[in-house]
């Protein structure tokens, strides 16, 4: 198993990196503290997992972007809090397995082994979750529609979108940061089941309607 470790705390990827070397089976290709980095690796290196340090905030919108481009690569969510909502947050964004923040570096280990294998292991009230957004995301109506709404802001942001701005410019014409306005992009993208911004973007100019606040995304 090869892997490539990302975190910006140099001293936890040293101590994985030395952790997986003393286990059998198990390599460290590289690590590296940026997206961008581990982008450019990827392009070059021969990887089976990615382990993806959470705790101190991703991109969920770049993750996604890297699961798209380079599906045969597991990417494993480590420290992420086992709540029903993180974990589907990152089931979206393209992670197939995660790490709790309380395990073990054997638990560790033997999850990274598990997620090679297409198996993922976690408690039933966060498996009952997945189901249950399985089954808002299916055939069926959500009664609620909390899920399928855009938000005021989200139509802003997808009207923006859909005259051709850039995130910079968007934040700029909202006075939102980038970052927010890069979160309400990733979730416009979700509830429009879309796969990219310019998709988007032909989208609301071929039905400017879209960009109304409420609309309902389709199920």
């Amino acid at each position: 198993m090869n892997i490539i470790i990302l975190t910006p705390v140099r001293v936890l990827g040293d101590g994985l990196a030395a952790s997986f070397s003393r286990q059998p089976g198990m390599s460290v290709a590289a690590v590296v503290s940026q997206l961008s980095a581990l982008r450019n690796l990827l392009n070059v290196t021969s990887a089976d997992v990615v382990l993806v340090d959470v705790t101190q905030g991703v991109d969920l919108y770049d993750i996604r972007s890297i699961a798209q481009e380079f599906p045969d690569v597991a990417l494993v969510a480590l420290g992420l809090p086992e709540q029903r909502q993180a974990v589907i947050r990152c089931g979206r964004a393209g992670f197939t397995g995660y790490i709790a923040r309380g395990a073990t570096v054997d638990a560790l280990c033997k999850s990274l082994s598990d997620v090679v294998q297409g198996r993922l292991a976690c408690p039933a009230e966060i498996s009952g979750g997945l189901l249950r957004a399985l089954f808002r995301n299916g055939s069926l109506p959500d009664e609620s529609g909390a899920e399928s709404s855009l938000t005021c802001r989200e139509s802003e942001v997808l009207r923006l979108l859909g005259g051709g701005l850039s995130n910079k410019e968007i934040a700029r014409e909202l006075s939102l940061s980038i970052a927010t306005v890069k979160h309400h992009v990733h979730s416009i993208l979700e509830k429009l089941q879309l796969p990219g911004r310019a998709q988007a973007m032909r989208r609301v100019r071929d039905a400017p309607w879209m960009a109304a606040a409420g609309f309902r995304a389709p199920k």
